[in-house]
């Protein structure tokens, strides 16, 4: 994926954030507590097994901090766009 598809996907992420030298997409969740945070994550977890896809992340009490990309493509792809669109989605419950 280049630069320009890189945009051009972000632009219907906007709380995501690109690392251009580790080729990753991450954003950070937060949540009222750890049970939150948790559930959120097992959600996640439940889309990524689903898709074959699994995010690199860390949780402290009541923040979910998710990275993806595609380590067998060398960077980033659909793949992580729409993985992230999924967390997004999932996180709007947590947020209503």
């Amino acid at each position: 994926m280049n630069q320009t598809d890189i945009i051009q996907q972000l632009a219907s992420l906007p709380h995501w954030q690109v690392d251009a030298q580790r080729t990753t997409i991450t954003r950070e969740f937060v949540f009222a507590d750890f049970v939150a945070a948790f559930d959120f994550m097992k959600q996640v977890a439940l889309e990524a097994k689903k898709n074959n896809h699994h995010p690199e992340w860390r949780n402290v009490y009541n923040k979910v901090l998710i990275t993806w990309t595609t380590h067998d493509a060398g960077g980033l792809t659909d793949k992580d766009f729409c993985l992230a669109q999924i967390c997004d989605l999932r996180y709007a419950v947590f947020a209503a």
